[in-house]
């Protein structure tokens, strides 16, 4: 009796403990907040980890967390636009349009920026940086559902210093997205939005934060010397951002203080900014205090204009993320005081990877090159235009797809099969290149299976090109300097997934998760309709 008594009670107290939990959180969260970093690799969890500080946001993360430690891009190219579409709208470009920064739209006759919209005009500043809008994009994101959902009194926002970053998360129904003018120094939306900033934008362009951080500078957080996991600074295959005469650390600034507002984002302090314009966010639209569940869409975009300039192997990369432990710390610690423990639903995840910069990988003795798809293309015209007798005959080679000129082959009557196989052909022999073939029959070329899928959901035709090629693993387009992604190799497609807050369970697996698992997993613990191009599907460790 006495130990059955002993477990009768052990259960009313684990029962009414859980039972409080499930009221101090309520049956769903006050907000959602995606932290979308701009091209972290999975391994930045943990090449720095014993770096990362216990009040820091990585190392809070990963024990209080649940990460998917095996979550992939599902599509190519693996790019900025792409990724940001695809984690919010649980699709693939296939789908949601989004097939690139930009591609050449076979309809509209013209390469076509992602956000590009000239129907709008710039909120916040006199230039045409806020020319941009979300009607590029085909399907809804979880923020559009979650506004459906609740009759729109749930609150959406979207904020990043690059526009994509700000606008695809947020969706078509947002309340807002916010992005920074390069030219102003001041953060901007458009008119698709709003006719004017809040006050809370106002309040923050009017501290000219972007100067404060000129006059701190950059210097390591750290001894340079203690940087073991990075190589030594000033090599010849980095790039030089902030001049030739600034090649190392630390960078002193001052000089850019009002005149090269672009600058910060090849700095730390651009996510500094970015977190502290999502916390005016939080505060001046009150998001996590209603009675609807409010959802907040935020990028880094720092970490992949340092990653590009400098290489993953940098102590510029290395800097970055140490900084951007402490700021994603003191983020978690402001949504705790704002919205409460367990009141908010938080996951952190990437648009894409990196590849190693090919003169490092050389360096070291591993298979890397360049490849240079401007002098490719020169090159496949002078060669079309003496077999065929017309110019111009490729338009682009974006998104590493060859897009032939089709009114020039239609109005001289060239046969476009011909065409493709010279293309095909050429491009075969180039050393980069892996494999080329014609787009139009995918499905019958011979291939990898990952790779076809991948390439496949990438594929929308009017967006697309009529070739593709593929390029060696660790073969990049682009010069002797910096680095770049968009192929399916896992060092791009590889990314971080980490959830916390309401109702998640410390944890991790290694089970196999895609990029546009995030939208349906968070439409099921929302009770919520799934986007309406969503082929993603509920992690079920996160949801169980």
């Amino acid at each position: 009796m006495l130990v059955r008594f002993l477990s009768l009670l052990i259960f009313a107290l684990s029962f009414s403990v859980t039972q409080a939990q499930q009221q101090a959180s309520g049956s769903k969260p006050k907000l959602v907040v995606g932290l979308v970093v701009d091209q972290m690799r999975w391994d930045f969890l943990y090449r720095y980890s014993d770096r990362y500080k216990a009040d820091g946001g990585f190392r809070r993360l990963l024990t209080q967390g649940f990460s998917n430690e095996n979550t992939f891009i599902p599509y190519a190219p693996t790019v900025t636009a792409c990724g940001h579409s695809s984690i919010y709208t649980g699709s693939v470009p296939a789908i949601n349009g989004i097939t690139g920064n930009a591609w050449y739209d076979k309809k509209a006759g013209k390469v076509m920026y992602c956000t590009e919209d000239s129907t709008v005009k710039t909120v916040g500043s006199t230039t045409a940086a806020g020319q941009m809008s979300p009607r590029n994009m085909y399907s809804t994101t979880i923020g559009d559902e979650l506004r459906l959902f609740t009759n729109f009194r749930s609150k959406v926002i979207g904020i990043a210093i690059k526009d994509r970053g700000a606008i695809l998360p947020a969706g078509h129904a947002a309340n807002g997205a916010y992005w920074y003018d390069s030219r102003t120094g001041d953060w901007i939306t458009s008119t698709y939005y709003r006719n004017d900033l809040p006050t809370w934008v106002q309040t923050f362009n009017k501290q000219k934060i972007v100067d404060k951080y000129y006059g701190e500078g950059w210097k390591t957080l750290y001894p340079i010397e203690s940087y073991k996991s990075s190589t030594a600074q000033g090599q010849q295959f980095e790039g030089k951002p902030f001049g030739d005469k600034s090649i190392g650390f630390p960078y002193d600034h001052k000089e850019l203080i009002g005149k090269n507002y672009g600058s910060i984002a090849v700095t730390p302090h651009g996510n500094t900014m970015t977190l502290e314009l999502a916390k005016a966010a939080l505060t001046g639209e009150n998001l996590g205090k209603g009675d609807a569940t409010d959802l907040l869409a935020v990028s880094l975009s720092s970490p992949d204009y340092i990653g590009h300039t400098f290489g993953p192997n940098s102590i510029a990369v290395e800097d970055c993320y140490l900084r951007l432990d402490k700021d994603l710390g003191d983020f978690l610690n402001f949504l705790d005081q704002h919205v409460g423990k367990g009141n908010y639903l938080f996951f952190l995840s990437a648009d894409h990877g990196v590849a190693n910069v090919p003169g490092f990988m050389k360096a070291n003795k591993l298979p890397a090159g360049t490849f240079d798809d401007i002098g490719t293309m020169d090159s496949l015209n002078t060669m079309l235009k003496e077999k065929f007798g017309a110019s111009n005959i490729i338009l682009t080679m974006l998104n590493y797809q060859v897009h032939l000129n089709h009114k020039i082959i239609d109005s001289v009557k060239l046969n476009k099969e011909d065409i493709i196989e010279e293309v095909i052909s050429f491009l075969s022999k180039e050393e980069a290149i892996s494999r080329a073939f014609d787009l139009s029959e995918l499905q019958e070329t011979t291939l990898q299976s990952t790779i076809k899928e991948m390439i496949s959901n990438g594929y929308m035709p009017n967006r697309s090109g009529d070739v593709q090629f593929i390029l060696h693993p660790q073969y990049i387009d682009g010069g002797t300097t910096g680095t770049t992604h968009g192929l399916w190799n896992p060092y791009d497609s590889h990314i971080p997934l980490v959830w916390m807050g309401w109702n998640i369970k410390a944890g991790k697996s290694n089970a196999p998760v895609y990029m546009s698992d995030i939208a349906p997993t968070i439409a099921a613990m929302l009770q919520i309709q799934m986007p309406n191009g969503c082929v993603g599907k509920p992690i079920e460790a996160i949801i169980r």
